[in-house]
């Protein structure tokens, strides 16, 4: 029986789904309507299909706590199938991804297995037909295809590229690839619609290891010249297993930035697509998340709470406060504790250009939340000025903080839930509820939970400098306490805490 082996490609800030989607906290771990985020519906989805029995995820390491504390919370329903992590220092688009990911899956399964590349944040509505097409891909993918999946389009769509499809394969749904075609202008969408025979490119392939890894070979000798050390080295680091593997971040930097359709799909003479009809969505702005909840009578689409009055056909994401929207139609707001965006809903592609703006002024909205993730737990600024910031701090049953110090900056430390035990300079202190200890500049400290129940405490830095990079490590159980080649690398981020 052939060996199955989804792979979930996790990662890209989701620009155009701002200011929900950021960099530090990218769209893959939006929350649907459902309660799930888009990651754990993938997995859920991957895990659900015939013969599978692992899954390899694909993300970022800044990313990889957050991960796995996504896919933990719904392994029970996954039937708790095992999940390997391959993580990557930086991002380099699809095609190095994918080369490596193949690398990966024939250490797991051998260069036999079949692996289904899916991206993390796309839905899909139909799981039954969704099972139809893999099936059908499958198949073709065990005579040697390369497969990528098309979508039936509903409309003129210019926002996707397109796929047209030859002859048929025997009696398979599988199709010839005829071409591949850019985004078109609205007339050649048109144009393309009313003829038949053209499908969206969905960005969902599956093909053989065997056969991946030779069409790098032959078609992308760029992206395979650097997998291929970037993968012995990787394997050669002892701190690393084939469950959670970090890339060598030396030799992925050299990878180049291309997507797995232009490095091997449009080069190769072995490509088909299944066409599919299962409810796909790419979600890439407000206005295809919009699509996926139900209206009331008057068109408006709300989550979370909100007052309308005489609106039509909007929607309203509200976050934390009540939104109220009046007299007005065809808008998106999107309100978060610490950025609001209203747009029409004709305009959302154009969300992306805030980020840019945002970006060019260092804006920290643009990659962090007011909450922020940290494998231990989470932080929420509560206020800030030019020489204070208050923090909640969450610290998770067990996690522990790194032993750190801060050479511009004190801090206050208030407990105000569970219990805490505190390195500040050579005291080992035990804290509990109402008890507190100041930290000054230069002191090494750490913080440690424990307990069984959630540890809370309130931070105050004081000093001339509070950014999060006014850190430096000293030991992290998360792996966090870099060198100085990998701090140097182009991409690297300072990280608090």
């Amino acid at each position: 029986m052939t060996t199955i082996v989804p792979v979930i490609l996790s990662g890209g800030a989701g620009t155009r789904l701002w200011p929900v989607s950021r960099e530090a906290h990218p769209k893959p771990f939006m929350k649907l309507q459902s309660g799930e985020s888009l990651l754990q519906a993938t997995f859920l989805r991957a895990a659900g299909l015939a013969g599978v029995t692992q899954t390899l995820v694909v993300t970022n390491r800044e990313y990889y706590f957050k991960t796995k504390d996504e896919l933990d919370a719904v392994s029970d329903r996954a039937g708790r199938k095992h999940v390997s992590f391959l993580l990557e220092p930086m991002g380099r688009n699809t095609a190095p991804a994918v080369a490596l990911a193949a690398r990966h899956v024939k250490e797991l399964a051998g260069d036999a297995a079949v692996m289904l590349v899916m991206p993390s944040d796309h839905m899909i509505a139909d799981a039954e037909a969704f099972q139809a097409a893999v099936n059908a891909a499958i198949a073709a993918a065990k005579q040697g295809r390369l497969v990528t999946f098309g979508i039936v389009p509903s409309a003129p769509e210019t926002g996707y590229g397109y796929i047209e499809a030859g002859s048929a394969l025997g009696d398979s749904a599988a199709r010839e690839v005829a071409r591949f075609i850019e985004k078109p202008d609205y007339p050649k969408a048109e144009r393309f619609l009313k003829q038949g025979g053209f499908f969206w490119n969905s960005g969902i392939f599956c093909f053989g290891v065997r056969e991946i890894l030779d069409a790098f070979a032959e078609h992308a000798r760029d992206v395979e010249d650097v997998s291929e050390p970037a993968w012995a080295a990787s394997l050669a680091t002892n701190t690393n297993t084939l469950h959670t593997m970090h890339i060598d971040a030396e030799t992925f930097q050299r990878a180049p930035n291309i997507s797995i359709d232009y490095a091997v799909m449009e080069r190769a003479g072995n490509v088909a697509v299944v066409p599919g009809d299962f409810g796909w969505s790419d979600v890439g702005s407000w206005r295809s998340f919009a699509d996926m909840i139900a209206a009331d009578d008057d068109g408006n689409k709300v989550i979370g709470d909100a007052v309308i009055v005489d609106a039509h056909n909007n929607y309203v994401n509200a976050d934390g406060r009540l939104v109220a929207v009046v007299g007005v139609d065809d808008l998106i707001v999107v309100d978060t504790p610490d950025a609001l965006l209203i747009g029409h809903r004709e305009k959302t592609q154009m969300v992306k250009s805030v980020v840019e703006q945002l970006r060019l002024r260092d804006h920290e909205s643009a990659r962090l939340h007011r909450t922020v993730h940290r494998p231990w737990g989470t932080y929420t600024v509560l206020e800030e000025g030019t020489d204070f910031k208050m923090k909640r701090i969450v610290v998770k049953p067990g996690a522990t903080l790194s032993l750190q110090m801060h050479h511009h900056r004190s801090e206050h430390w208030v407990i105000v839930q569970g219990n805490a035990e505190v390195v500040n300079g050579d005291a080992v202190l035990r804290l509990t509820k109402d008890q507190s200890t100041y930290i000054p500049a230069g002191n090494k400290h750490r913080i440690s939970n424990q307990d069984e129940t959630d540890l809370v405490f309130i931070e105050v830095q004081t000093g001339d400098y509070l950014g999060e990079d006014d850190i430096v490590r000293f030991e992290d159980k998360y792996g966090r306490v870099e060198n100085k080649s990998a701090a140097a690398l182009p991409g690297a981020k300072p990280d608090g805490k």
